[in-house]
């Protein structure tokens, strides 16, 4: 939620910034219609709560000497019945002013490009060495900023679909029999990689000052309104029937919401925590979209790197969630890029968002696996969330990313990593020692 005094000083950084996201800027006119609306209300209670406060000390004098207060009495009575009308209508009013302040976007960060559509986002670096066949090659040095650091390849490296059937990985065929489309069973060697995953990127946050905690995978409305844009959201969200209950689909919104409502003592920040999880999306708008394969899936296993912090503060750690995430996916040998997301594509809460996306050969492109967003106050004000400084309490800043979201890495290392024409790929090295194998193939 945005800063209401903020908004009322300088509404022309507000419509600028909708403008700039081509967001609808009439909700920022329903807004101050009913901020008008609110104080007009205001003033008639103030003004009839003055004039019953001063027939109220009529009624004293008169009742000391002794004179008739009836009509007094009944015209006191007759205020106190306007004044409860009128708050009734102002707590309307009010209701109604702050669902509509929900639905005003945070203003936008002056460095992310104005833009719509994801193929304009804006290109910051390009790290690794690929593995790229041939027809893919254009599309390669375009969207990797004309990078020389490839292997072009003649064949087609064979995709995870085909691959995850032949190696005995993954059953989705029983999977789909008891729970429906995008779901499966993970066996044999890839389960044992993918807790490899989640073990390495624990410790790896762990020992850079990260509390690691598994969150409730389930939270109530309000924690879930707090934490997220959820009337946007909704239809990729999974309802429990009958509860007042979400199932979680990233550790971000319980993480945020874990602090609701706390003043923190300014030395407790910044408070870094990693969330492993798993995760629960309904993929809504994703029909027709990688329906084969573990790459779109309705549940998933990801760890997330969370920090509130003082505000003076959260650019540094801005940078932080984003080093943090590029030497994980360095270190597993996986080639990316990094890109600052376009105006168009950003969410509610987000002032600016970087994507990590990862080369998958056999695609012949690079795909989403890492966000991270700078909230700055937005997600704490929802969420009531301050610490304290001596010249009163102040909103925290939130910032959120990814550090390893399980099964598209699967998908990464087996597309990056085959040899032996798909019958077999390589286990990143700093995975060895937690998964006891170094490859996996058809003999296994």
């Amino acid at each position: 939620m945005i800063d209401v005094k903020l908004l009322r000083e300088k509404p022309e950084i507000f419509y600028d910034s909708c403008k700039k996201r081509f967001f609808d800027t009439s909700v920022l006119d329903r807004f101050f219609t009913l901020d008008e609306a609110w104080r007009e209300k205001l003033r008639e209670i103030n003004d009839l709560k003055h004039e019953k406060n001063s027939l109220t000390e009529v009624i004293a004098r008169n009742v000391k000497s002794g004179s008739d207060v009836e009509k007094e009495k009944r015209t006191v009575k007759e205020l106190n019945d306007r004044i409860g009308s009128l708050e009734e209508a102002q707590k309307k009013i009010s209701d109604e002013r702050d669902g509509t302040l929900r639905l005003i976007p945070n203003l936008l960060h002056d460095d992310v490009p104005v833009c719509r559509g994801d193929e304009n986002n804006q290109l910051v670096r390009y790290t690794g060495h690929a593995r790229v066949f041939r027809d893919d090659r254009d599309t390669f040095l375009r969207d990797s900023g004309n990078s020389g650091d490839y292997e072009l390849l003649d064949d087609r490296p064979v995709s995870h679909v085909d691959m995850i059937k032949d190696l005995d990985l993954v059953d989705l065929d029983r999977a789909g029999k008891i729970s429906g489309a995008r779901f499966f069973f993970i066996k044999n060697r890839l389960f044992k990689i993918e807790q490899a995953l989640i073990n390495y990127a624990t410790d790896f946050l762990a020992e850079r000052g990260f509390t690691v905690i598994e969150p409730p995978l389930m939270i109530n409305y309000e924690s879930m309104a707090g934490a997220t844009d959820i009337e946007t959201f909704k239809d990729s969200l999974y309802k429990i029937e009958g509860e007042d209950l979400y199932l979680i689909s990233t550790s971000e919104h319980a993480i945020a919401a874990m602090l609701k409502d706390e003043t923190l003592e300014e030395g407790e920040l910044p408070e870094r925590v990693a969330g492993a999880s798993q995760c629960f999306r309904r993929e809504a708008g994703a029909h027709g979209k990688d329906t084969k394969g573990i790459f779109r899936v309705h549940q998933f296993n990801k760890v997330e790197q969370f920090i509130f912090c003082r505000p003076e503060d959260s650019w540094d750690y801005f940078a932080e969630i984003v080093a943090n995430s590029e030497k994980i996916y360095q270190s597993l040998g996986i080639p990316y890029r990094v890109v600052n997301v376009c105006s168009g594509e950003l969410g509610y809460l987000a002032e600016k968002k970087y994507d990590m996306e990862a080369w998958f050969p056999s695609q012949g492109k690079f795909r989403e696996i890492v966000s991270i967003s700078n909230d700055t106050d937005y997600q704490a004000r929802s969420l009531g969330i301050k610490y304290r400084t001596k010249d009163g309490n102040r909103y925290v800043h939130t910032l959120n990313g990814t550090a390893i979201a399980t099964k598209r890495i699967l998908v990464a290392i087996m597309e990056n990593f085959q040899y032996d024409g798909g019958r077999s790929f390589k286990v990143p090295d700093v995975l060895v020692p937690y998964t006891g194998f170094d490859s996996v193939s058809r003999e296994d």
